[in-house]
């Protein structure tokens, strides 16, 4: 240890010389020349473009965040024009189910109105042709008893059917009045 102290005479390797400290104070300053000319102006640009990549990131986010939202809010839009147009076209197929409901029953009606009369007319006409099968038998019953209580034969057609139109004659008159 003695050594060491020794030598006072030997540079102290901490303390440095004083032209090793101009020449680092040269270096040092064109180092930091350079830098600031070279260096720094790309770091600079760097982080411009990196903030510039950034906020356009954000700008476009926004901007797809706006359209998203436009094209929820045309979305929507189209959904209540549908919803409406199908409300629209129920409603005129429930007007049209009623308006063909109504015909059917119009049709109906008038189908069963012209059967009831073709009914009637029917029954109008087996009345009618009753009621002539019933003259001709009551008048030749009536002719045949006429001739018996009168005991000359009525065998003549053309008295006979004057007697027998005088008698059913006189029994409508008697008959109607009854009915009414």
């Amino acid at each position: 240890m003695t050594n060491f102290l020794v030598a006072e005479g030997a540079p102290n390797p901490v303390i440095p010389s004083i032209p090793e400290l101009i020449i680092g104070l040269i270096a040092f300053a064109i180092l930091l020349f350079l830098m600031s000319k070279l260096v720094v102006p790309r770091f600079e640009k760097l982080y411009a473009e990196r903030v510039d990549k950034i906020e356009g990131g954000i700008k476009k986010a926004e901007q797809a965040q706006a359209e998203a939202e436009q094209a929820l809010a045309q979305y929507k839009a189209q959904l209540a024009d549908a919803r409406a147009e199908a409300a629209k076209i129920r409603d005129n197929a429930r007007i049209e189910a009623e308006q063909i409901k109504e015909e059917l029953r119009a049709q109906a009606q008038e189908e069963s109105s012209r059967i009831v009369a073709q009914g009637q007319a029917q029954l109008q006409a087996q009345r009618a042709q009753i009621v002539a099968e019933l003259r001709s038998e009551l008048g030749r019953l009536a002719v045949d008893l006429a001739g018996k209580v009168v005991g000359e034969s009525l065998e003549d057609d053309a008295r006979r059917r004057g007697t027998v139109d005088r008698f059913l004659d006189e029994l409508d008159a008697t008959a109607a009045p009854a009915s009414k």
